[in-house]
């Protein structure tokens, strides 16, 4: 994947073609954990971004986590 693309943890992983589920079970997560990180309601350790990275075939550094209130702190355009 191009270093300089960033992406959702969501785009990452549909860009894997997987599901919530089989994501979680290939990072070793809940899927219920793994939804509440796409939707930046909670946010994973070191040790579950490495199996993020992993998985995903994506350094941490070009996943955007935002958080659930993102609209009403940033302006957006």
């Amino acid at each position: 994947m191009n270093d300089k693309m960033m992406l959702t943890l969501k785009s990452a992983r549909e860009l894997r073609q997987l599901t919530q589920d089989e994501a979680s079970k290939l990072i070793g997560i809940s899927k219920d954990t793994l939804s509440n990180y796409e939707r930046g309601k909670s946010y994973p350790d070191i040790p579950i971004l490495r199996k993020i990275e992993e998985v995903y075939n994506v350094s941490y550094n070009q996943i955007i986590f935002l958080p659930l209130d993102y609209d009403k702190t940033v302006n957006i355009c």
